[in-house]
């Protein structure tokens, strides 16, 4: 199979770098629900030339429409989308479900493929979406190759999967952090990255604990069985597209493994490297020490004094090349511009490899010592060994082609174009030579200049054998040309109800520990959910009501079948109602004969996104908590489906496969340990069990103060992933149904934007 290399473009620049270099097809984004918000971007006219270049030299161009969209927001999203069938995009990468009925429903034309925000990380989520009308799915970057393998196994469903670039702490997709701490959402492309930043654990430690190293497969890349192998770097410039492509596309093309230029994409831009769990799981993928761009390890300080440091340099240094040094308890290396380098005592322009180089440092240099690693952060030679051609500018349109009917009659010209017309008026005389008419009118109409047209066919009507200028002929095309439009069917979204009443809402209540139910009075909650794990026994819920029990399936499952026979178990023991906060859970259960509740990490921002929850067989969705209240009051007004909002929780801010402990993975029990981490005066939990790390923060959600609540079918209080008494529970309930002020809580993003 024949694998496409695939490269991101943060602009226009970047992208024909990407081209150049051989990648197979491109991925961008527009002005709007891209998620890098913050790149560059691109707009339609950028757009419609690059991808009519692009399509020119045969590669592909794929727009990531992968943001979560508000109810409001969907007018917008036609519009994007209409751009991207106006400027021929290939295929469009999508997260939020009601994007992806309205991609299905309205715009055929377009291929739909599955972004790694909506976490498919096993084999029963990306069927559950190829049924959905994905045509490919972008996995999980935790995934393991035999996982990754089960995926790509699918017959008709495309796998693409990342091989370079930035790697986030959480699952994409289930980072909550930056929006419910900052209002920036990740989910719709405005994080503000909190796991770049430093924290303080319970020893005083300061580290970075969640700020990872980059993902560089580099020759296990062609030991992955799927389609496409994508390189990160939406908001990385022209010259590190260019560098990583080049170097993956020789990979690719049959060349060995090019050290060298490994180690230019290292000068470019680079944090330290890893495979993540690629081929087994790894602790060694976090960079705890510092944060950014490192560059290439060249040696380590052998002396220091006097403005200078001295190493033996592994590679050639040049004047005016940057190095950068790892400094003890600096967040960020040190760095500096080389203005002076100094071999046996002289001065000199190059340091070659092995020599012992002199580095005069800047006068603000920080205190140093023997043996700090020193790195080459960008080099003059590099930033010169990636020229690209590009078009001239306008010399690609994407273009529509239209037939044109041209009539000569006494007096007048006319010329048609499908509904649209023009004419003009004139004394037309007998043509000597009538071939010679034909010839001219063909000319002129072939010339379509700065339009989005190309002719097709034409077809001249002249029988009365007549003469036109050329002047006259170019104008009756101005005219033409100028009349046309383009012709995109109109979209329309169906109508949705503006008048849907609740009333009353009943309460549910969550737990993953049974026996802190003991104190309620059930009378008085409508339904109890229950978290499963594979390690779950029915016989912790004897003497609940079991009319009233919902069985909610994780988000992330790394062992489907253990779950399917514990599912197959208590189905067979009456439990009909169930609840998924994954794709993969759809998947595992009967299609018929149960009762399937979505979560919130099932994303419902929009009434598209419950319509086509409905069509996957839910019956009842969860509003997310990272909303807004302006967009649950939307979605109470016009959604359909029954609504659960939940007022009190302790939300999972990362959710993640890696693991924070000291302690190596041989002598590891796995057993839940919790490490409290400060950020200012901001108080995290961090929960490590079973290979799965869980960052909550030390207040917990909670709306039930604040002005009145949305209307909703159900409200729902979840106490879940702290110890919670069955004491604690009762007292809180009582305080979360009454509304009453709770401390130590935060209301997310009630009453801002994201």
């Amino acid at each position: 199979m024949k694998k496409e290399l695939l490269a991101p473009a943060g602009d226009i620049e970047a992208g024909y770098a990407a081209l150049y270099y051989g990648a197979d097809a491109v991925y961008l984004g527009l002005r709007q629900f891209s998620a890098r918000a913050t790149a560059a971007n691109f707009d339609e006219a950028q757009l419609g030339e690059f991808a009519a270049y692009a399509h020119h030299l045969g590669r592909k161009v794929y727009v990531a429409v992968n943001t979560l969209a508000q109810e409001n927001e969907m007018p917008d999203l036609l519009k994007t989308l209409d751009i991207c069938v106006r400027t021929g995009a290939d295929a469009v990468i999508v997260q939020d479900l009601g994007v992806a009925k309205i991609v299905r429903d309205l715009y055929p034309e377009l291929e739909m493929h599955a972004s790694t925000q909506m976490a498919v990380h096993n084999r029963e989520g990306a069927l559950a979406l190829q049924k959905l009308g994905f045509k490919r799915v972008v996995t999980a970057r935790e995934l393991s190759l035999p996982e990754i393998e089960q995926i790509a196994s699918i017959p008709g469903l495309d796998t693409e999967v990342f091989i370079h670039g930035a790697l986030c702490y959480s699952y994409s997709g289930l980072c909550l952090f930056s929006s419910l701490t900052t209002g920036k959402s990740a989910n719709r492309g405005k994080c503000l990255y909190p796991c770049r930043a430093e924290f303080c654990d319970e020893n005083g430690r300061k580290k970075h604990f969640f700020s990872m190293k980059d993902l560089a497969l580099r020759e296990d890349a062609l030991r992955l069985p799927v389609l496409s192998l994508k390189i990160e770097g939406r908001k990385k410039n022209a010259l590190y597209v260019a560098a990583v492509t080049d170097y993956y596309r020789r990979l690719l093309d049959g060349e060995k493994d090019d050290a060298v230029r490994a180690e230019n994409i290292q000068q470019i831009f680079s944090r330290p490297w890893c495979k993540f769990h690629l081929n087994s799981r790894d602790k060694n993928v976090i960079d705890r020490d510092f944060v950014g761009h490192r560059g290439l390890l060249i040696g380590k300080v052998k002396s220091y004094g006097k403005g200078r440091l001295v190493l033996r340099s592994n590679h050639t240094i040049e004047k005016h090349d940057g190095v950068q040094i790892d400094v003890p308890g600096c967040e960020k290396p040190f760095g500096f511009s080389v203005r002076e380098l100094r071999v046996s005592g002289k001065n000199v322009l190059t340091a070659k490899t092995g020599d012992i180089v002199e580095v005069v440092l800047p006068p603000f240099a920080p205190e140093l010592h023997p043996g700090l690693n020193v790195y080459l952060a960008s080099a003059s030679r590099v930033k010169g060994a990636y020229p690209y051609a590009k078009p001239k500018p306008h010399a690609y349109r994407s273009l529509q082609g239209i037939d044109v009917e041209v009539r000569f009659t006494q007096g007048r010209i006319i010329a048609k174009s499908g509904s649209f017309q023009a004419e003009i008026d004139g004394n037309l005389d007998p043509a000597k030579d009538a071939g010679k008419v034909e010839a001219a009118v063909q000319q002129a109409f072939g010339k379509t200049g700065d339009t989005c047209f190309c002719l097709n066919r034409l077809v001249i009507e002249n029988p009365d054998g007549l003469f036109a200028p050329v002047s006259l002929l170019n104008e009756l095309r101005r005219r033409l040309y100028a009349a046309i439009q383009p012709e995109v069917p109109v979209r329309y979204l169906p109508p949705r109800l503006r008048n849907v009443h609740r009333k009353n809402p009943q309460w549910i209540v969550k737990v993953d520990c049974p026996k802190i139910l003991q104190g309620l009075d059930l009378h008085d909650v409508a339904e109890i959910i229950l978290m499963l794990t594979p390690q779950s026994d029915c016989h912790e819920w004897e003497g609940l009501p079991q009319e009233k029990i919902r069985l909610s399936l994780p988000p992330l499952c790394r062992q489907v079948n253990a779950f399917r026979k514990k599912i197959d178990a208590l189905l067979a023991q009456g439990y009909r109602k169930w609840e998924i906060g994954n794709y993969w859970g759809r998947e595992v259960l009967p299609e018929k004969d149960v009762d399937v509740s979505a979560d919130y990490e099932i994303y419902m921002l929009n009434t598209s996104a419950a319509d086509m929850a409905a069509e996957m067989g839910i019956s009842r969705v969860t509003l997310s908590p990272e909303d807004t209240f302006e967009n649950w009051q939307n979605l109470s007004a016009s959604c359909s489906l029954p609504l659960v909002l939940p007022v009190y929780e302790d939300i999972a801010l990362f959710t993640s496969a890696v693991c924070l402990r000291d302690n190596a993975c041989k002598i590891c029990d796995k057993k839940r340990k919790v490490i409290h981490l400060t950020r200012g005066s901001d108080k995290f939990a961090a929960i490590s069990e079973n290979c799965q790390t869980t960052v909550l923060d030390e207040r917990a959600w909670y709306i039930g103060a604040q002005r009145k609540l949305p209307p909703a079918d159900f409200y729902r209080a979840a106490f879940v992933f702290r110890d919670y008494t069955a004491e604690d529970v009762a007292a809180l309930l009582n305080k979360i149904r009454a509304g009453c002020e709770l401390g130590n809580t935060n209301c997310g993003n009630f009453i801002r934007r994201i």
